[in-house]
């Protein structure tokens, strides 16, 4: 990873990538676009959420690049992310705050939770603990409310709250 940015920061301060990125469709070579899209998908927070509409980092990356869709998508990633994306894409400063996240945490029922473990592996943030056949938490702290712990479990045991009505002990 770290020599995935070193080697992103070397392309754009050596004014290669803005004039890659710059470059069009037709002319990039498909080289030229898979570096532009891990470029863009190291500036990302990785936590696969699909906030932005993609289903996690990579394919929002593509869509960046292939589509031109705007960068200010990733509410996780914040006005930080898009000052990040706009500077190594040498876009203009434009910036808009992207939406708002929702402001929500995983709850496990305990009496319902059948310590399978999908939450644990569908968590892109690791904010759920647990072990095999064992009740599980939700780390407050690092929850995301991204809401991909939801679909894999089989018991529905998992419910969003608002994240101001959490009560912690």
């Amino acid at each position: 990873m770290l020599e995935l940015i070193v080697a992103t920061t070397a392309l754009y301060l050596l004014g290669i990538l803005p004039a890659l990125l710059l470059s069009g469709k037709d002319e990039a070579s498909q080289g030229d676009r898979e570096i532009t899209i891990t470029a863009i998908d190291a500036l990302l927070p990785q936590t696969q959420c699909g906030d932005c509409g993609y289903p996690g980092c990579l394919p929002y990356a593509q869509a960046i690049v292939d589509r031109n869709v705007p960068l200010n998508l990733c509410p996780p990633g914040g006005d930080a992310t898009v000052r990040k994306l706009e500077n190594l894409l040498g876009k203009p400063y434009r910036h808009t705050t992207p939406p708002a996240p929702e402001n929500l945490l995983a709850v496990i029922d305990e009496e319902t939770c059948i310590g399978c473990i999908k939450c644990i592996d569908a968590c892109p943030v690791d904010a759920i603990v647990g072990s095999a056949k064992q009740l599980h938490a939700v780390i407050p702290e690092y929850c995301t409310g991204c809401k991909l712990c939801l679909p894999p479990c089989p018991v529905d045991c998992i419910t969003m709250i608002p994240h101001k009505t959490h009560i912690t002990f």
